[in-house]
């Protein structure tokens, strides 16, 4: 490949994002051609959907929901991915265009320990949503590359509230495996209100065959609404990094991220008190967290979505506690709910060559 060629092709896949950058210090930025990428390298892969919101809810002070519409919105509800080696800079493969064509929203990815690519989704359908509450979408692959929906997965379908009512929503799904009972845990949010934001909770439920789930208990319930749960595990802590959901006149704006610990998985999980806006570890309005180790050095990776204003940040930590929000990153643009999955240099150029090629 001609210097010409190639130049046009890293311009063709790394232009385009939605805030300014600085120059990448290192070069984790761009990685689309083999050569920037030794053999034993850690690559690792976000895949996320992509949206511009239309609105952006808000409660004045008598309690009303009001609707702010939004600039240009925008809706892409399909699987796409992006490959980095430093974690803060971030190429999308296939011109930032679906890597498949499944209606999917807030794509949870993950490699098991059978080596089978698991996918959950907001979503999916489902049959008899009456009798048996909302669904979420589970799906497989075994190269990132094919895929095979499995079908839907009504995991609320055994609770009703006080009043026998069946819950409203089923909202960004993931799972954990866990290694002490070789169990797969599901958690997610769901409320019993008429919007997914209102009151929710996080649950969870097992299986071991993704055929058959134990009845759906409630993981966590703070003193205020929590969406966008995920779980890390490390040296015998597991951290659940989730999305306080208050806002309003008598709140004030609450839309971020905060964490909250324990010594077992299923709970219960104490609340750290963050130093932004009276608990929060990140800026305000923020959802969608994932983590990752830092590539650059000894700490931590924190990734999340500024959702009402179309951009995509990064903080870092030594202990995943104390967060600094990263200046220096590049995200494709619109990328919403994010997943990091780490990936082999080989895997990385084998997605590189199948996805760019059907630019």
């Amino acid at each position: 490949m001609t210097f010409a060629v190639w130049f046009a092709l890293f311009l063709a896949l790394t232009g385009g994002f939605p805030q300014p950058e600085k120059k990448a210090a290192s070069d984790g930025f761009g990685i689309d051609q083999p050569r920037n990428i030794a053999n034993d390298q850690k690559v690792w892969m976000l895949t996320y959907f992509r949206q511009r919101y239309p609105t952006r809810i808000e409660i004045n002070e008598q309690g009303k929901t009001v609707e702010v519409p939004l600039e240009n919105p925008m809706l892409i509800n399909k699987l796409h991915i992006a490959l980095s080696t430093d974690g803060r800079h971030w190429t999308p493969l296939n011109d930032n265009n679906p890597v498949w064509e499944q209606p999917m929203r807030d794509p949870y990815v993950r490699r098991g320990p059978d080596g089978l690519w698991r996918v959950l989704t907001t979503g999916g359908g489902g049959k008899d949503r009456e009798k048996v509450g909302p669904s979420c979408q589970y799906a497989t692959s075994k190269d990132l590359i094919h895929w095979q929906v499995e079908g839907a997965l009504p995991l609320m379908k055994d609770v009703r509230n006080a009043s026998g009512a069946l819950a409203r929503n089923i909202w960004a799904p993931e799972w954990f495996y866990d290694t002490k009972t070789g169990e797969y845990v599901l958690f997610w949010s769901s409320s019993y209100q008429d919007a997914g934001w209102k009151e929710s909770r996080l649950w969870y439920c097992r299986t071991r065959d993704w055929k058959t789930f134990t009845p759906a208990k409630i993981l966590f319930e703070p003193p205020y609404s929590v969406i966008d749960g995920t779980l890390l595990e490390h040296k015998g802590t597991y951290y659940l990094y989730h999305k306080e959901e208050e806002f309003g006149a008598k709140t004030g704006e609450r839309r971020a991220i905060r964490v909250a610990t324990s010594k077992n998985l299923e709970g219960p999980y104490t609340v750290v008190q963050g130093p932004m806006n009276k608990g929060q570890i990140v800026p305000v309005i923020t959802e969608g967290p994932t983590v990752m180790e830092d590539p650059r050095k000894p700490g931590w990776l924190l990734l999340y979505d500024y959702c009402m204003t179309n951009r995509f940040g990064a903080s870092s930590s030594p202990d995943l506690i104390h967060w600094t929000v990263e200046e220096d990153v590049s995200f494709p643009s619109e990328a919403r709910h994010g997943c990091v999955s780490l990936v082999t240099a080989a895997e990385a150029e084998t997605l590189r060559k199948a996805y760019n090629s059907k630019n």
